[in-house]
């Protein structure tokens, strides 16, 4: 049950039924399957609607052959193996387990069109440039939800970079939900050394800012967060863990900011020789 995306609606009047596979708007009025949403909601008449909903399905086994393709990289690719060693990154159990992969650049496009997906798929997906060029080059891959994150290793390039479209829930939220207790940490590098340092109850948020789905995962069940943002020179990390934890105890969450050294973040705290039992010591001393 939520708010209507159908018309303005200030009280959750939206109902999906996902056994069913079908939705009812108590304000409105409206109703009906998949079909029928995405005719009202983009305004488009059947086969219109029919048309984006198989180019949406199209998109998940796309970003899987990506994905698969990277993963195949990476060993083969001294320089990404030397930076996830830089990062902390060792163990081939996380890399398995996070399905971290390569981009080296300038081959994914002729694997993809091999294997029979079309080069205007590969541009609407994003990983095709509108010039034909492999739009992730030199840069480590993370598989998400529905989209893919690649972190630059060369300084010359921004050092972030997504697939249009919605960075999704928050990562590794299946298992780390069954906790009572969650850490919170900004990006997947963080999340990588902590899980390798044996927390299993760690998700990341791919940033400081939480979308509403990632705020109402942590909100759907009675648990304790942990808010182990950066420690950055301008605060800006910190000033979005304490703006978080206000906004998660609204919602009756138990939310507590933990202080890392000045200018580190989870990730350097492990890279730069803390471990585990130290970091446990910063999860007992955090305040809301």
């Amino acid at each position: 049950m939520g708010l209507c995306p159908l018309h303005e609606d200030h009280k959750p009047s939206f109902l999906v039924d996902s056994s069913k596979s079908l939705f009812y708007c108590y304000g409105c009025g409206r109703g009906g399957d998949v079909i029928r949403f995405a005719e009202l909601y983009h305004q488009v008449k059947f086969p219109q609607a029919l048309a984006l909903l198989q180019q949406w399905r199209g998109l998940a086994p796309l970003l899987h052959e990506a994905a698969s393709f990277y993963r195949m990289q990476l060993h083969r690719h001294g320089e990404a193996v030397a930076y996830l060693r830089q990062r902390g990154v060792r163990s081939p159990e996380l890399i398995e387990h996070m399905r971290i992969g390569y981009a080296p650049g300038g081959c994914l496009r002729g694997w993809l069109t091999r294997l029979g997906h079309p080069l205007p798929a590969l541009r609407q997906a994003g990983l095709v440039t509108s010039a034909g060029y492999d739009a992730y080059l030199h840069r480590i891959v993370f598989p998400l939800e529905a989209n893919l994150y690649g972190r630059s290793i060369s300084t010359s390039a921004p050092p972030h970079r997504f697939l249009p479209g919605a960075k999704g829930g928050l990562y590794s939220w299946e298992q780390a939900q069954s906790y009572p207790e969650v850490i919170v940490v900004e990006g997947l590098f963080d999340y990588a050394v902590l899980w390798e340092a044996g927390f299993r109850n760690v998700t990341c948020s791919l940033g400081t800012h939480l979308n509403a789905l990632q705020f109402q995962q942590l909100c759907d069940a009675p648990r304790t967060v942990y808010l182990a943002f950066d420690s950055d020179g301008n605060h800006s990390g910190q000033n979005a863990a304490q703006w978080m934890s206000r906004r998660l105890r609204t919602r009756g969450v138990a939310a507590l900011r933990v202080a890392l050294p000045d200018g580190q973040d989870p990730n350097s705290f492990f890279v730069e020789g803390g471990d585990a039992h130290q970091f446990q010591r910063l999860l007992e001393a955090a305040r809301p």
